[in-house]
């Protein structure tokens, strides 16, 4: 991972506009009030054991740590926000505001901030399926979590 070339993907979404319409972006997808980059994204594991696998969560979520110790420097230490509510609360019908309806259903938590604009930065680890890529994901939204 670089994470110069992370914390500067960061900086943009920070001080970008909001999409006035959900689609994809330059860095990975947004919408009205939310933009998610794509910072790392690794193989996918149809062929894997499952030992691949773990290695690259392990991987991933200690990249998305380092990047962390990185943005307390900035904003403080990071709250961990567990999304599994959110998800089980979708199961059940209810929908959650975006981007965390959307989140919550391949990353069970956020490393999450209050910027100094208000807006909320999020990091997760994303993997929407055991066979499919993990992404190590940033997220500058103006919704509060849920």
């Amino acid at each position: 991972m670089d994470i110069a070339n992370c914390l500067a993907v960061i900086e943009r979404l920070c001080a970008r506009e909001f999409p006035a319409a959900d689609g994809r972006t330059d860095v990975g997808t947004g919408g009205p009030g939310y933009l998610i980059a794509e910072l790392e994204t690794s193989g996918d594991f149809h062929e894997d054991d499952g030992t691949e696998r773990e290695e690259t969560e392990a991987q991933y979520e200690a990249d998305r740590d380092a990047l962390a110790e990185r943005l307390a420097e900035r904003w403080g230490p990071a709250d961990v926000f567990s999304l599994d509510s959110v998800f089980r609360r979708g199961l059940e019908g209810e929908e959650a505001a975006e981007p965390w309806g959307t989140l919550a259903s391949h990353v069970p938590d956020v490393h999450l901030w209050r910027t100094d604009s208000g807006r909320w930065l999020a990091l997760g680890v994303s993997q929407w399926d055991t066979e499919l890529p993990f992404q190590l994901l940033a997220v500058v939204t103006e919704t509060d979590p849920p």
